[in-house]
């Protein structure tokens, strides 16, 4: 029996960076959205992949984004850099939609 929980604490956290890879692939045409309900720990997640991992996730989207966007041909790539800040830095209780969906509203 306790082997089921044995590492189900780092799941989300895995969910989470594969969902910053995928977005990071191709982020044209979508956008994250915040679930609403996300609850608490999405909250402590998120405090916690900050302090591990997000701000230099976000840190390198800067900087990437702004050495793109010193070419003419880089600049749509820069823009896709910058749209990664906010889900490098807060993954957890963001869903990734297409952006012509009706829920994809800001």
């Amino acid at each position: 029996m306790w082997r089921d929980r044995e590492g189900c604490g780092t799941i989300p956290f895995g969910i989470a960076a594969f969902r910053i890879g995928i977005y990071a692939l191709w982020p044209f045409g979508y956008t994250t959205v915040e679930r609403h309900d996300a609850g608490a720990p999405s909250c402590v997640g998120n405090v916690l992949w900050l302090v591990l991992a997000g701000w230099w996730l976000a840190l390198t989207h800067i900087v990437t984004g702004i050495a793109m966007c010193l070419t003419i041909i880089g600049i749509p790539f820069g823009i896709a850099n910058f749209k990664l800040i906010p889900v490098s830095l807060f993954p957890l209780g963001r869903e990734i939609v297409r952006t012509d969906e009706p829920f994809a509203a800001r």
